[in-house]
């Protein structure tokens, strides 16, 4: 099977969150009918890889398999460097369980003190995968490298946006207009190789 879909093909995006599912839809520039799993009644799988890739086609994998259509899953986080790239794929964990952003951008401030970190240096990595319902997938990966700064700067964006300052910018993520960030951001990036490798 060919890694390509055809315009106007139903996708099912592996995300409980319609909002997300919209982002989705408009980073493809809107070929394709983007189903969030939740309007399927799928369930979630519980991610137990090691790392952003091997999470990403677990859950498209999964979608796929459940409804007989391709279907686009992500896994994202920062990674920092002098935490031997913690807290990566438990980015979304070390919020608790409410998302709270702010306590885990304490918690990595927190471990940098406690080792006297002077290595700021993180990065952001966005793992896209497409699965078809055979187990065929397609993987790609996009990173923007940068460094922490704290207290974080800006309310715009989400998670760890304000405590990372992406290489040769002045502003966080947190600081900057979204238009800006999007242009830049790892997920933009992974969105790009994967519009490459199905359609351009």
């Amino acid at each position: 099977m060919p890694l390509r879909l055809e315009p106007g093909t139903r996708l099912v995006a592996a995300t409980h969150n319609p909002g997300k599912a919209r982002e989705i839809s408009a980073l493809l520039d809107g070929r394709f009918q983007v189903v969030p799993a939740s309007e399927l009644g799928l369930g979630a799988p519980d991610e137990t890889e090691n790392s952003f890739a091997g999470n990403a086609l677990l859950k498209a994998r999964h979608a796929a398999r459940a409804t007989g259509l391709p279907a686009l899953a992500d896994d994202s986080g920062l990674s920092v460097r002098a935490l031997d790239g913690a807290p990566g794929i438990f980015s979304a964990r070390w919020a608790g369980p409410d998302r709270d952003f702010a306590l885990a951008m304490a918690r990595v401030e927190q471990r940098l003190d406690e080792i006297h970190a002077a290595d700021l240096s993180a990065w952001f990595t966005s793992c896209l995968c497409v699965a078809w319902p055979d187990d065929t997938a397609l993987v790609v990966e996009g990173r923007v490298d940068g460094e922490l700064v704290f207290p974080g700067r800006g309310e715009r964006g989400f998670g760890y946006d304000p405590i990372f300052r992406p290489e040769g910018e002045t502003l966080t993520f947190g600081e900057m207009e979204p238009e800006r960030k999007d242009a830049m951001s790892h997920r933009a990036r992974a969105f790009a190789r994967l519009k490459e490798a199905l359609f351009d």
